[in-house]
């Protein structure tokens, strides 16, 4: 993403969660086979709710690759009814080329060819859905939902107001760099965005899990969105000193830092430990039971399990 003169003045990040972007990034993470000891309760609990409303969403919000920025209207950050209503206003220009290009690489049902066609039968059928799997799906883990939300938008906005958003722009490395006057994210594909005076609206998400999510229609207002993060260590070191007699000062704060899954290279830089020191202590972690690790193509991923997380934050 490539900054201009101004840029950096309307850069925000968003005041919560967005229902919107939650409903599709938690309906990918419902496809998704790989485990993930934070979210597998959550997806038990989901898979057995909401099941109507799913069905319907499911095509418009695959698991891999493209899906309508239709879905997602800035209007969301509202509310959730101003953003279906968003939704339900979409101008059928965009509807039939959104739904063309995810049609292209993937098999939709034929009620697809109406919300194309901007059928007002079926964009209420649409609506409907969104309604129901906010409430039946999302509505009970939402207090989880805004309140890692809000950790997050606390960190990054009070760096912001301390120093300014270039400083604020540097606590997302590694995830993001930060090389002014470009922010750089792992993407699935080579992209470049010039945000041309216009900012960028960056929003914390629970459901986003692994590398950012950005609209592709560069004309709509630029957002990325990017995995919510609670605090690190150098924040709330509360539990640290309780578990150093067991694990030792290096390893119990190496256990807190997981507190958010990430990868060996985040936590080497979190815990203030040298690569190969930070794979050292994983390896043991999850010897213990207490993490599992999973390769993510040429990284490996690091997430506490229950027993860890039950060992980090005691009897809830």
């Amino acid at each position: 993403m490539h900054f201009s003169a101004g840029d950096l003045a309307r850069t925000r990040i968003a005041d919560g969660p967005d229902p919107l972007w939650e409903t599709v990034l938690s309906m990918q993470q419902l496809h998704e086979q790989r485990p993930e000891p934070l979210l597998d309760a959550w997806r038990r609990r989901a898979c057995s709710r909401g099941r109507s409303a799913s069905r319907i969403l499911a095509p418009l919000m695959p698991k891999r690759g493209y899906f309508p920025d239709f879905l997602t209207p800035a209007a969301a950050a509202g509310g959730l009814e101003e953003g279906i209503d968003a939704v339900l206003s979409t101008p059928r220009r965009q509807l039939r080329g959104e739904v063309g290009m995810l049609a292209d690489a993937n098999s939709l049902p034929s009620w697809a060819r109406s919300l194309a066609d901007g059928d007002t039968d079926t964009l209420q059928r649409l609506g409907t859905a969104l309604r129901q799997y906010h409430a039946s799906v999302l509505g009970p883990a939402w207090p989880d939902i805004a309140a890692r939300v809000a950790r997050d938008r606390l960190h990054r906005t009070g760096t912001q107001v301390r120093g300014d958003t270039d400083a604020m722009l540097r606590t997302f490395a590694p995830m993001l760099s930060w090389q002014p006057p470009v922010l750089c994210a792992d993407y699935p594909v080579d992209r470049d965005m010039y945000l041309e005076g216009r900012g960028l609206l960056l929003v914390p998400s629970y459901f986003c899990r692994r590398t950012p999510v950005a609209l592709l229609n560069e004309t709509l207002l630029p957002v990325l969105v990017y995995p919510a993060r609670a605090p690190r260590p150098e924040q709330q070191l509360s539990p640290c000193g309780r578990l150093a007699p067991l694990l030792g000062h290096t390893r119990a704060a190496v256990l807190q830092t997981l507190q958010e899954p990430c990868t060996t290279s985040e936590l080497a830089q979190y815990a203030g430990v040298s690569l190969s020191s930070a794979s050292e202590h994983a390896a043991v972690l999850r010897g213990a039971g207490l993490i599992v690790s999973t390769r993510e193509r040429h990284r490996v991923r690091h997430t506490l399990t229950p027993l860890g997380m039950d060992l980090l934050t005691g009897p809830g």
